[in-house]
Parts: structure tokens; C-alpha cells; sequence
């Protein structure tokens, strides 16, 4: 099956589950991602603002937030593919992008060199156990992770973990997968 089309499967079954298994899933893979010490040892942390199909990832940069812990969103750049991540301070800080997705107001002040980030929450929208994903088709993370050395994590719901995906030979896999009933070491 192609990537398209398992793309759009689970767009149809994200969107279709209902807000209560949403909210509680997303509350417990959050906190099995709180247990780990990368998340526990990691100062900086990149992650996305999640849109209303995947993991909330709105809960997880107030709680880096109350924990002491700097959160840094990506800016995604078509034009040349480019991906650069800039400090988020308050939820203000963010402007609604293309396709509703929300992205740092840019401010250079706040951009974040790749070797500060020690952890980095990384979207996908399908995983297989070795830690390989389907994204959301721009290639953004592959290009940046080609050169990111810290720690890689993703969160999913488990109807997200899909045995056969298609891997290509620039995908880079992350080292664990969340999910509400297990985190996975890849």
C-alpha cells in the first residue's frame, strides 16, 4: 500500500475517535512520556503543536513549561524544505500557518541552534516498531533529523503502530514510540 493511502486511512480513524478515548490516551501518553529520563533530563525540548487528530501536544509544552524546561517549535520553510526551531515562551507567540497548523512568529532572537535541543518529540501519522514513520509528506524531519544527534521520540496512539510501512532509503527512524499501553524502544 502506498503511503498516500495509508495516510489518508488514518486521518479517517484519528478523526473518527471520539474526544473522551482522545483526551484519555493523549493524558496517559503524556504521562508514561513524563517517566522517561529523556524527558526528565532534557532542558530543551522540541515539539510541534499538535493539530486536533494527533497526540495533545498542547498538555505537554505547559507541563515543560511548569517543570522549568524550555519548548521549542518548528518553522517550516517550503520554499527550500527547511526546518528551523525558535523558543516558545507563551502560546501567543504562535501565528496560524497553512492548513491551520500553528508556527513560532518569528523572532530571531528566539531561534534555537539543532545542538541545543536535547530532545525532540517527532510527528508522525503511522510507525512501525523499528521506529520508522510516515509523516505528513513534506519531508521536513527526515531532512532535519539527518544531522540531529540528540533524542528522538514520537507519540502515538496505538492505532498508529502499523506493521508495514513503506521505508525509504532517507527515512530516519526515532528511538522510542509512546503510546498510551507501552513505550517502545527502537
Amino acid at each position: 500500500m502506498n503511503k498516500k493511502k495509508l495516510r489518508d486511512e488514518i486521518k479517517q480513524q484519528l478523526a473518527s475517535m471520539s474526544r473522551p478515548i482522545y483526551e484519555q490516551e493523549s493524558f496517559e501518553i503524556a504521562a508514561r512520556l513524563y517517566a522517561l529520563p529523556d524527558w526528565q533530563n532534557a532542558n530543551m525540548i522540541a515539539v510541534t503543536v499538535s493539530a486536533d487528530f494527533e497526540v495533545d501536544t498542547w498538555q505537554i509544552i505547559r507541563s515543560a513549561w511548569l517543570a522549568g524546561k524550555r519548548v521549542c517549535v518548528p518553522k517550516c520553510y517550503p520554499g527550500t524544505k527547511e526546518m528551523r526551531f525558535y523558543q516558545l515562551n507563551k502560546f501567543s507567540d504562535l501565528e496560524t500557518v497553512y492548513a491551520g497548523l500553528y508556527e513560532p512568529i518569528l523572532q530571531e532572537k528566539r531561534y534555537v541552534n539543532p545542538k541545543d535541543i536535547e530532545l525532540m518529540i517527532v510527528p508522525g501519522l503511522l510507525f512501525n516498531r523499528e521506529g520508522f514513520r510516515i509523516g505528513f509528506g513534506g519531508g521536513y524531519y527526515d531532512r532535519f533529523l539527518a544531522s540531529y544527534i540528540g533524542q528522538t521520540i514520537s507519540l502515538a496512539f496505538s492505532i498508529q503502530i502499523h506493521p508495514c510501512i513503506p521505508v525509504d532509503h532517507y527515512d530516519i527512524p526515532v528511538q522510542k514510540i509512546v503510546t498510551h499501553q507501552e513505550t517502545i524502544i527502537c
